[in-house]
């Protein structure tokens, strides 16, 4: 098997901001592989909050290239001393691939009915609360807007935004911006303006608070959530995991994770990090049974790869299959 990587930068559309910072490009790893005339390709997002980079991610990747190139299956992923971006690219990449040796879409081999169209989440970035409206004035016939917080401000930012798109849901990203102080009247503040879920309202170091307070909405972890070992922790704490490929190490462990989680009770939200259709492709199967969906990456960007997801609005399209799958 032929293995290549390479990155690649993709312009925002304007500045993307969370609690921890700003961005003004999505940096991706995209790694390609090629057996028998077929080629297959995954695209992933080293995330500094995890102690992952571009480059280190691409020099982890050319390290075990002579292993990669003997892989027989996905499960061996696993084995490989690689990042979990690193692993997400191989093994959508190896998902790609299988599917057009078999001439077998991605569905199928994961067991899954044809997917349909789902609606995703239209992220509002963490601004001052008048920017902020603006945005959410912008999108305010979207039908589920998802809002950054995590700063001094957050009660002016809400209620900003609400006042902007009466009619939107509403889900509050606070990216560990909260905390054991102000966590109880935050919720009831997001309870009183109809938010419906709020992802990682504390540290994930520091969040056993989440077990001894009221939840008037769903609390759902991110940073806390990753692979299925993490799911003991989190019973207790969270209602809901927010599932990115980026963070479980491909599409294959998060198959897996999603269905135990399920089975534990909790509410599915599958996410991105910032990146291209290539990106969302995979997580596409996941958002078929999520009860939240947060696959948006591309709508951020100035431009998308070609050929690209469909979104009319919100609604997004099943990926065309000579993109992936």
């Amino acid at each position: 098997m032929d293995v290549a990587f390479r990155q690649e930068s993709w312009p925002i559309a304007g500045t993307f901001t969370i609690s921890r910072g700003s961005k003004t490009q999505a940096d991706v790893v995209v790694v390609t592989l090629k057996r028998n005339g077929h080629q297959g390709w995954g695209e992933a997002v080293p995330y500094p909050r995890y102690g992952e980079t571009v480059t280190d991610t691409v020099a982890a990747l050319q390290v075990q290239t002579s292993a990669i190139a003997k892989l027989a299956s996905r499960d061996e992923i696993a084995k490989l001393a690689l990042p979990f971006a690193a692993r997400n690219a191989l093994d959508c990449a190896l998902w790609d691939l299988e599917c057009k040796e078999s001439n077998t879409p991605a569905w199928a081999r994961a067991g899954l009915p044809p997917p349909k169209a789902v609606t995703t989440a239209f992220t509002i970035s963490l601004d001052t609360p008048d920017a902020m409206a603006k945005a959410a004035q912008a999108a305010a016939q979207r039908p589920l807007l998802k809002v950054k917080l995590g700063r001094d401000g957050d009660r002016e930012r809400l209620q900003a935004v609400r006042e902007a798109a009466p009619l939107a849901r509403l889900i509050i990203d606070a990216n560990e911006g909260w905390n054991a102080a102000n966590i109880e009247e935050m919720l009831s503040l997001c309870a009183t303006y109809n938010v419906e879920l709020v992802e990682q309202p504390l540290p994930a170091s520091d969040d056993e608070a989440l077990r001894s307070i009221k939840h008037p909405i769903l609390v759902c972890a991110d940073e806390s959530a990753h692979g299925i070992e993490s799911l003991a922790d989190l019973t207790g704490k969270y209602d809901a995991i927010n599932i990115k490929l980026d963070k479980t190490g491909g599409l294959t462990p998060a198959l897996t994770l999603a269905k135990a989680a399920q089975s534990q009770g909790f509410k599915i939200m599958v996410g991105c990090m910032l990146a291209t259709s290539l990106a969302m492709a995979p997580a596409f199967l996941l958002a078929q049974f999520a009860d939240y969906i947060d696959l948006d990456g591309p709508l951020l960007l100035i431009r998308d790869r070609e050929p690209a997801i469909t979104y009319a609005g919100s609604l997004m399209q099943p990926p065309p299959p000579v993109l992936w799958g």
